[in-house]
């Protein structure tokens, strides 16, 4: 007879007390590099939510085989600071679970990090589709969001993936539909979710999605945050759920910032200069001559031009002049330890994958990639003027979907590798990376959390 949830619950945690880990993961934060009207008070602590059910049942099932090491990773793992998603319900019950987060957080002295994501239409039709049916009824389910804050401080990240993701970027996910009306809806909702938190809660930290660094231009994402009401805003969020380097998240949302200064403050409504700045695998800009490789830390001392920052750096110092950027930015550090998957590696023995099918599996590397660790841990202390606080917003073991061929999240030549034997229907809905059907989306996935924790940085 199997045990209740509860039950290995107790287990884990007993576990966990065990191996000499506290009950409750915690983050310093610091004020000292934060200059926006509202901050979270010097000390503050960041808060750590239940863990889910998979990663105590992990814990349990590793102890089983005495496999202390690897259940302690995983019990550290979670019982880190993390974020609490809010994906659907009803206005009434997204204001429960709100209400019954930040109090519990309050309770401890301790800052919760809260995800708004259930805009109408999100991910593309992806594997985190849905979302609320309408605008209006999505702009009900914030009022109730809103509501459940009351007073209390909150970090909230408001729409991973809403505006990098328009729908005007993938059309064909919404056949017969008028796809700049949707657009339009789609930045309306954002912005009345950014204006409702921050209108009601002054003790809260409102970040707008912006996507990552392998991404959008600089002066394309800036142009979306602005429509949005960023500048009303203490700024934007980058890397949620993905798995870039944490120093070039920290140049990108530099120059985001800048570029808003500048497109605000200095040439109104010139994002295209902003543009030729930045443009990861776009055509080489008119700055430094190169775009910038996503598969290196950057740097301005870096000797590949395609990792060298002190170009794009410099002619933004020039362009601003006297000029401040005001925007600030928090970072997803849980899974970005090892940076994002070239998967240069299955071009070789013994996969043999042609040129064509190990560039679309790049293009596919935000979904369940093998090689990634956690990055690094919740804090405020991060050292760079605009980052507010690197955070785990995306929970580090749970899956980002069933990556495979049929969703386009894989390509796999299976005439030169094809160990399990699978047929034509499994090769379409097994995803060849770990040799297995991935978990659905926010599903726990233990292979890659294990994998997480052992290659953590």
């Amino acid at each position: 007879m199997g045990t209740s949830p509860k039950s290995r619950l107790l287990v884990a945690t007993a576990a966990a007390a065990a191996l000499g880990i506290g009950l409750t993961g915690t983050a310093a934060a610091s004020s000292a590099n934060q200059t926006a009207p509202h901050t979270l008070p010097q000390n503050a602590k960041l808060y750590t939510p239940p863990p889910d059910k998979g990663a105590v049942a992990q814990v349990v099932d590793l102890l089983k085989q005495h496999d202390v090491d690897d259940a302690r990773l995983i019990a550290q793992m979670a019982l880190t600071p993390q974020a609490v998603w809010f994906t659907s319900g009803t206005p009434q019950q997204v204001q429960q679970a709100v209400h019954k987060t930040v109090k519990r957080a309050a309770a401890k002295h301790r800052v919760p990090v809260l995800v708004a994501y259930n805009v109408p239409g999100r991910d593309c039709s992806q594997y985190s589709s849905g979302g609320a049916g309408s605008d209006p009824a999505y702009q009900a389910w914030i009022d109730g969001f809103t509501k459940g804050l009351g007073d209390e401080r909150a970090i909230i990240i408001v729409e991973p993936d809403g505006l990098a993701n328009l729908p005007s970027d993938c059309p064909g996910a919404y056949p017969g539909q008028d796809v700049a009306a949707l657009t339009a809806g789609r930045i309306a909702d954002i912005k009345y979710a950014g204006a409702s938190f921050e209108n009601n809660d002054k003790n809260s930290l409102v970040y707008l999605d912006a996507g990552h660094s392998a991404w959008h231009s600089v002066g394309d994402i800036s142009k979306r945050l602005e429509q949005a009401g960023v500048s009303s805003l203490q700024g934007f969020s980058l890397n949620t759920s993905n798995y870039q380097y944490t120093p070039n998240l920290d140049f990108y949302g530099t120059w985001i910032s800048d570029c808003l200064a500048y497109t605000e403050k200095v040439t109104p409504g010139d994002y295209g200069s902003c543009g030729d700045m930045y443009w990861n695998g776009g055509p080489a800009n008119n700055w430094t001559g190169v775009a910038m490789s996503p598969y290196g830390v950057w740097s301005e001392t870096a000797s590949d031009p395609t990792l060298n920052t002190a170009g794009v750096t410099s002619r933004y110092a020039l362009i601003l002049g006297s000029t401040t950027p005001s925007a600030h930015f928090v970072v997803d550090t849980s899974r970005n330890g090892k940076g994002p998957n070239s998967m240069s590696a299955y071009a070789g023995a013994p996969y043999n994958q042609p040129a064509n099918v190990v560039s679309a599996l790049a293009g596919g590397n935000w979904c369940n990639p093998p090689g990634a660790g956690l990055g690094t841990r919740p804090t405020t202390n991060t050292g760079v003027p605009l980052v507010d606080a690197y955070l785990w917003v995306k929970t580090p073991g749970q899956s980002d979907g069933q990556c495979n061929i049929a969703g386009g999240a894989r390509a796999w030549d299976y005439s030169q590798y094809n160990p399990w034997n699978w047929d034509s229907t499994q090769q379409q809905n097994n995803d060849p990376l770990w040799g297995i059907a991935d978990p659905a989306a926010g599903a726990w996935f233990p292979q890659q959390a294990l994998q997480l924790a052992q290659l953590g940085s």
